[in-house]
């Protein structure tokens, strides 16, 4: 084995899974090929996350466990952290783990190449942290699927909202122009993509700073426009700057997936107010009755904040009652974590976190049992479903996505992966659904024409 081997190991949104498909694309350009164990790499790349505590403390556990490898390897092995921490902390994390040996942002990722030539002459603890960020090649990625892929049509955000450090570590937004992305698409059809999820902090609020008038709904209509794409996914929207025209782009287009992912965050005024997230709570109830409205068996996903500082109990139940009102397919709930630079980090936090645990607790039970009531309405239907890999849930299984982002574990041959094809659903769980392969598909094409 001549080639050098690299291990990236990716904490956070789809960003950052974009962000190490780039760095994998730099790292081949010096040799190196990809592996999925950190064991025998040499060099180790960890894309970390900073919008909660948790991925933080996630990474620094993680950097203890690579201390005692960096020890016995010496120079022979390259630890790297790129990503929203590095971009946050820079140097000081080499402070607190002195054997990291490389520190990138989130604005530089094409300079990790002279970066690592630097520390390979021999230069120690090289950290390199921009502070604005800038538009780069779409085409300077290497993906990591074949017949799916992740394209950003815009980077950075200007909502600044109290709780957020992702303005601080991705910059003011910047769109991509409109031809470049189209272009890009087409490119990717012709490598035998036939999914495509467009990315950004805020998509809906993508075109605001280009010279051409173009907002998302007019982009999403062109990249529709194009043959032979068969699934075309977007996240993540902010409520703000939903707008009626994106919603009925989505519902005349058949390659436009059913599903919207739409944070919520509180179901409190008071709440949504400190949380500069400039709409209301009957804003929201207003897009949701909208969306199903004019959109057929649409799936709509959320996120949520608990215990956000001076939180009550009142401003729970806000929350609480548009969970039950929604019935939202699946809500990514967290409790409230303090980040350092963001104005909610000094706002007064008199609620105990025992409070914050135990409605923690209840809004998952509330929205587990919803998650798993809205599932069962699938058992004995037949759904086409994308067959994405085997099952992290049983390696002995493969697993497929419905269009309307809802997992689907099923037994079949690791030749149906990149295929569109038909299961019958046999049992529901509250985070994904159980199936059997429906009739016969005989290759892609007739998978792909299956939709």
């Amino acid at each position: 084995m001549g080639f050098k081997k690299a291990y990236i190991e990716t904490f956070g949104c789809q960003m950052n899974e974009y962000d190490s498909e780039r760095i994998l694309f730099y790292l081949e350009k010096l040799g190196y090929r990809r592996i999925l164990s950190s064991d025998k790499a040499d060099i180790i790349v960890i894309n970390t996350c900073a919008v909660r505590e948790k991925a933080e403390n996630k990474l620094f556990g993680h950097l203890g466990r690579f201390k005692n490898i960096k020890k016995q390897r010496g120079d022979d092995i390259l630890i790297c952290v790129g990503g929203c921490v590095a971009q946050n902390m820079g140097i000081e994390i080499q402070e607190k783990f002195p054997f990291v040996d490389i520190v990138f942002g989130t604005h530089n990722i094409s300079e990790l190449p002279l970066l690592i030539e630097k520390r390979i002459s021999g230069i120690k603890n090289v950290c390199s942290v921009i502070k604005k960020g800038s538009l780069y090649p779409l085409y300077e990625v290497r993906r990591i699927n074949k017949y799916k892929a992740l394209l950003p049509v815009s980077i950075g955000c200007n909502n600044f909202c109290s709780f957020c450090i992702v303005p601080y570590v991705r910059g003011r937004e910047l769109s991509f122009k409109p031809d470049l992305i189209i272009e890009y698409v087409k490119k990717l059809i012709e490598e035998g993509v036939i999914e495509v999820t467009l990315v950004g902090q805020n998509v809906n609020s993508y075109g605001k700073d280009l010279d051409d008038k173009i907002c998302f709904s007019d982009l999403l209509e062109k990249v529709s426009d194009i043959k032979g794409l068969k699934r075309i996914r977007f996240m993540t929207s902010n409520p703000k700057d939903f707008s009626e025209d994106l919603i009925q782009i989505i519902k005349e287009r058949n390659n436009i997936v059913n599903h919207i992912h739409l944070p919520l965050q509180s179901g409190s005024n008071r709440i949504l107010k400190l949380m500069r997230r400039k709409y209301s709570r009957e804003d929201y109830i207003s897009i949701i009755e909208n969306i199903k409205n004019n959109i057929d068996n649409c799936s709509i996903t959320t996120d949520t904040i608990v215990g956000f500082p001076g939180e009550e109990r009142a401003d729970f139940n806000d929350t609480l009652e548009i969970v039950k009102q929604v019935r939202f397919a699946r809500a990514f709930t967290f409790i409230y974590s303090p980040r350092k630079g963001t104005p909610a980090a000094l706002m007064p936090d008199p609620v105990k976190m025992t409070e914050k645990k135990n409605w923690f607790k209840e809004l998952i039970e509330v929205q587990n049992r919803i998650s798993f009531e809205v599932n069962e309405q699938y058992i004995g239907k037949i759904v086409k479903v994308l067959v994405e890999g085997l099952s992290p849930k049983n390696e002995k299984m493969l697993e497929g996505r419905m269009e309307n982002n809802m997992i689907v574990i099923f037994s079949g041959n690791r030749d149906l992966i990149g295929k569109i094809i038909d299961l019958k659903i046999e049992k529901a769980m509250s985070f994904y659904l159980i199936g059997k392969i429906a009739g016969k598909v005989n290759n892609v094409r007739d998978a792909c024409a299956a939709k």
